[in-house]
């Protein structure tokens, strides 16, 4: 169940991710144009997410389907960036990056 969840969850932040930086690549596009493309795009995204957040929430807290999901959302815009835009990370965004996964697992730690 869990990780059904997560792959939808990823699912979800691959069509956002597109949404919200795929348009970067056709700077010389009508935004009038980019803005009803990625209104389409966003209809797949909550066709993922909110299956997600509804299935997720039967054995997790809000707070972990959210952390879960900012976590997929940086990691595929890492890959994203990379492979799509051609963009480098640097080591500041590695090091900025890794803090975010590193404060996400105190969310799912009992003991806090």
């Amino acid at each position: 169940a869990f990780l059904s969840v997560s792959v939808l969850l990823a699912l979800s932040n691959v069509f956002m991710t597109f949404v919200w930086y795929g348009h970067l690549k056709f700077k010389t596009a009508p935004i009038i144009i980019v803005l009803f493309i990625s209104w389409g795009l966003a209809f797949f995204e909550y066709c993922f997410q909110i299956p997600a957040n509804r299935y997720g929430h039967a054995y997790l807290s809000a707070a972990h389907l959210k952390t879960i999901q900012e976590v997929l959302s940086i990691s595929i815009f890492i890959a994203f960036s990379y492979f799509y835009l051609g963009e480098s990370l640097r080591l500041g965004q590695v090091l900025g990056f890794g803090m975010i996964v590193l404060g996400a697992c105190l969310v799912f730690q009992k003991w806090f």
